[in-house]
């Protein structure tokens, strides 16, 4: 399957702003199940110096230095992706064949395994995902019991968050804890990645944030309005022996051809589409637009309404 991706974000400023450093993240990552067939980035105004690099994680970073005074800037990343769903179910069907329980995870991740060192850096808290509660703990010890199947009680986990916690935007940002998140049983989809973080880190799991896009479809007979997508947030679990598996607790599903990739790191702050410093004053207004097509069903609206055209 092919997407076309649009990601547009745009900065306005209330004074001009003198100088700014930016750092873009808007180019999708190549897995062994997505390859990258085209990637463009448009930003405006023109940029005085500019150099790509690929972070510890393995994202791509653009570095952006601009020095005309200017009162909005947009940066957009256009891209192309293929995502081949066979390869996402060889690999779900290689984690179930090979998971181990609970406790035969604790007890491996405990002793040195030169297969598990790259996983072991998304053990600890972050910046944004602090260790949890007890609480919380055992909330998650409820699907984690020592010998109950990895990947099961995973699955199980979350099914459990999406249907104990309401999906309410507006409630929270980035920056809301988790224990706040768990106390009112609702948020938005990096909410949910965060919390199910929290709590595998905390009982012993590496988990990871992973950052990016999900197709969306509009109701039966209505038109795909162009910037109605959004970027989106699930969860990466390690189970040694097998492998990282991702898991979508908004949508109570393993992500497979739906799901485009941008990247991952500890935490959002390791993957946040656009950041940097400037030099000015006064406040700042951040608008954000997605759209997300797949080609082949775009060709379809096409090809139907040049025909309704015709008649």
């Amino acid at each position: 399957m092919i997407y076309d991706i649009y990601h547009k974000t745009t900065f306005e400023y209330e004074n001009d702003v003198t100088f700014s450093h930016n750092i873009a993240r808007l180019k999708p990552k190549e897995t062994f199940y997505q390859k990258l067939r085209s990637f463009s980035m448009e930003i405006t105004p023109e940029v005085y110096e500019s150099h790509e690099f690929v972070d510890m994680f393995g994202n791509t970073n653009t570095h952006m230095l601009i020095r005309n005074p200017h009162q909005s800037l947009s940066v957009i990343g256009k891209s192309k992706v293929e995502i081949v769903p066979e390869v996402i179910d060889e690999h779900i069907e290689h984690i179930k064949a090979n998971s181990l329980t609970y406790a035969e995870a604790i007890e491996r991740l405990n002793t040195f395994h030169s297969d598990d060192l790259h996983a072991k850096q998304f053990l600890f808290e972050s910046a944004l995902i602090p260790y949890c509660s007890q609480a919380i703990k055992e909330y998650a010890f409820e699907s984690f019991q020592e010998n109950r199947d990895l990947f099961e009680a995973t699955q199980e986990f979350m099914q459990r968050i999406f249907n104990d916690f309401d999906f309410v935007s507006g409630f929270s940002d980035i920056t809301t804890p988790v224990e706040t998140i768990f106390e009112e049983k609702k948020g938005v989809c990096q909410d949910f990645a965060q919390f199910a973080i929290s709590a595998l880190r905390t009982i012993g799991l590496p988990a990871k944030y992973m950052s990016g896009y999900i197709e969306t479809l509009p109701a039966k007979g209505e038109k795909k309005l162009f910037g109605a997508d959004a970027s989106h947030a699930w969860f990466a679990v390690y189970i040694p022996n097998a492998g990282w598996i991702e898991f979508d607790p908004t949508n109570n599903l393993i992500p497979r051809e739906q799901h485009i990739l941008l990247g991952w790191g500890r935490d959002y702050n390791d993957i946040s589409p656009l950041k940097g410093v400037v030099f000015s004053s006064g406040n700042s207004e951040l608008s954000v637009m997605v759209d997300v097509r797949q080609e082949e069903r775009s060709l379809k609206m096409n090809m139907t309404q040049s025909q309704s055209q015709q008649q």
